[in-house]
């Protein structure tokens, strides 16, 4: 289906076309109450806008676009370049409706030096145009505390906030603290180290950052064997440190090739609703930093115009001046000293593939992670996972749980509980009382119990579990298996046993149990079913010595039988209340004579 221009005012707004200049710039669509919907670049303005009133559009979003588009209004500018840079900054100013929306990336931190007498150097979210350096965003907080960690131990830099001025510091104004006593700061607050001293270190750390490694450590390799040729060997085993932690960490950087410098790559991943722009920056061989944009389509955008606005945008942020960049398609648009490059084979295209896959991995990332917010795909997920780790030859939708509960041999009872799809289903819950099992015996317990279950359910054919969980270790499940036995289910219905103390799980059979991670989400899983149906059990073992004791109290009552004392309790709940009736009420509910012993009892 196509639609067309409906507008009203669309002879104003052509009026508005005709007179717009075949040069570079931007252009703003208004609505009917003043409020910028859409704001484009574009090489000739007068092109690219009259194609919104000359031709149909296909996508529903830039029809209704068109529709309500009011005035428009256009700001021509010097070149390509400064199109794209204005047109990605009153974006994010203005945030037009129908214009892409990139993801706030405030959560990603960024590594600071402070634009400050002796620099400190520290992690921020909050970029400040005063002057200072931002290396970043990272990703990876862990690559953050990583480096911070090394400035910190090799390096010593303050980390108080002290206006350091030279007349400050010649007046004593500071005292050191804590941190200079223990060796972590040099104490430039009372003049402990020189300014120029100082900055050597905070240019090891921008060299550092920026991806120059190699050569702040052969300078530092260099100092070294000049300290030992001169015996300073306490002197030299201090820079010795530096240095190997500066050679470890040069190690974890992805070298490419030492023949590629100074690039940057961009690729690009969409689905029906975002674009996923991946970049990775490389500096003498090694790759020091990647990141992945995110970009919400609105206009149903071509990958040529969001891998443009990806672009712009990270290097903005990243403040790259790469005069090469990598890209998987042609971009029709030009940037001032920038030359784009879709490489064909070796190196180049293998970073490029490099890209490509992490765009990728993180698309499918974001993927699993929205579907893991879905209950029924994430409820799918968990019975999938069960059944792979206790391999089960079915998905285990369906699974039943038993315990048994007495106290020194009374009040014997056991409990079933039922899970559907991973999750309590409490209105199949079922309480026992031992029949044919006098005093303590678990292993009899339990296997009267699963067969009285189960001969139920086959009985009245309703559904079987798929797994049958037993509270307790191999003599437990040894008697429920003899359960399913004398039932014929051997075999068709899977059976474990969890035993309590080691979280051992056991099988029919093998002596030797499995230990499921104490983190898998199935392990997590049986143990809700165990503790469920142990606290479903004991609920009703009290339940039910409460109740005898209750009974047993008013069976005291000579001429008073076990129906009679049932009778009053179903009537009055509890002996408290009965002992609060009167006469008549008694007598309503187990006549009069024996109305009047009870009553005569609790009187005295």
């Amino acid at each position: 289906m196509k639609y067309h221009s409906a507008n009203s005012n669309l002879e104003y707004l052509k009026s508005l076309v005709s007179v717009l200049p075949n040069k570079p710039g931007i252009y703003q669509f208004f609505d009917n109450v003043n409020t910028i919907i859409y704001i484009g670049k574009a090489k000739d303005l007068k092109k690219r806008v009259s194609s919104y009133f000359t031709k149909t559009h296909d996508h529903r979003k830039t029809a209704i676009l068109v529709r309500n588009i009011t005035d428009i209004k256009h700001l021509v500018v010097e070149s390509e370049q400064d199109a794209l840079l204005l047109e990605n900054n009153l974006i994010k100013k203005y945030q037009p409706r129908y214009n892409i929306q990139l993801k706030d990336d405030k959560s990603f931190p960024w590594i600071c030096i402070k634009n400050e007498l002796f620099p400190r150097v520290f992690k921020t979210r909050e970029l400040e145009r005063d002057g200072s350096k931002y290396f970043g965003p990272y990703t990876s907080i862990y690559t953050v505390r990583t480096l911070l960690d090394l400035f910190k131990s090799e390096y010593k830099l303050r980390t108080c906030n002290y206006n350091l001025t030279q007349e400050n510091v010649k007046n004593r104004r500071f005292k050191v603290c804590l941190e200079y006593h223990i060796g972590n700061c040099y104490g430039p607050c009372e003049g402990f180290i020189s300014e120029n001293k100082y900055n050597e270190g905070i240019s090891d750390i921008n060299n550092i950052l920026k991806g120059n490694i190699a050569g702040v450590i052969k300078h530092l390799k260099g100092v070294m064997e000049d300290l030992a040729r001169t015996l300073n060997f306490e002197d030299a085993a201090k820079i010795k440190d530096k240095y190997e932690s500066l050679k470890l960490y040069q190690s974890r950087s992805t070298i490419v090739s030492p023949t590629i410098t100074d690039v940057d790559v961009f690729t690009i991943e969409v689905d029906e609703k975002f674009a996923f722009i991946n970049y990775l920056k490389v500096i003498k061989g090694a790759i020091i930093q990647t990141f992945t944009l995110e970009i919400k389509k609105v206009l149903n955008e071509s990958s040529e115009e969001l891998l443009l606005s990806g672009i712009v945008e990270i290097r903005q942020k990243i403040l790259s001046n790469a005069r090469e960049i990598l890209v998987p398609l042609k971009l029709d648009f030009n940037l001032e000293n920038i030359v784009f490059k879709i490489p064909q084979k070796g190196e180049k295209k293998e970073l490029l593939n490099l890209s490509q896959r992490n765009a990728k991995y993180y698309r499918l990332e974001k993927d699993k992670q929205e579907a893991f917010k879905n209950p029924k795909i994430r409820g799918e997920q968990l019975l999938s996972t069960i059944k792979k780790d206790l391999q089960l030859t079915e998905i285990p939708v369906h699974i039943e749980c038993f315990d048994n509960s007495n106290l020194q041999g009374t009040n014997p009872v056991a409990a079933c509980v039922v899970f559907k799809n991973g999750k309590p289903n409490s209105k199949e819950y079922r309480h026992y009382n031992l029949k044919t099992v006098e005093g303590q015996n678990d292993f009899a317990s339990m296997e009267e119990v699963v067969f009285r279950r189960y001969s139920r359910l086959l009985n009245e054919e309703k559904p079987l579990p798929q797994l049958i969980v037993i509270d307790g270790g191999k003599g437990q499940l040894s008697s429920a298996v003899s359960a399913l036995e004398k039932l014929n289910l051997r075999g068709k219905i899977s059976i474990i046993g969890i035993a309590k103390k080691l979280e051992e799980i056991y099988f029919p059979d093998d002596p030797v149990p499995i230990y499921i991670n104490k983190n898998s989400q199935t392990l997590k899983v049986i143990q809700h079913l165990r503790d469920e149906a142990h606290r479903f059990g004991i609920t009703f073992h009290r339940d039910k010595r409460s109740k005898d004791f209750i009974t047993s109290e008013l069976k005291a009552i000579k001429g008073i039988g076990e129906m009679t004392a049932q009778k009053l309790l179903n009537d009055f709940k509890s002996v408290k209340s009965i002992k609060e009736q009167s006469l008549k009420s008694l007598t309503d509910s187990i006549g009069t004579s024996k109305a009047q012993i009870v009553f005569a009892y609790f009187q005295k």
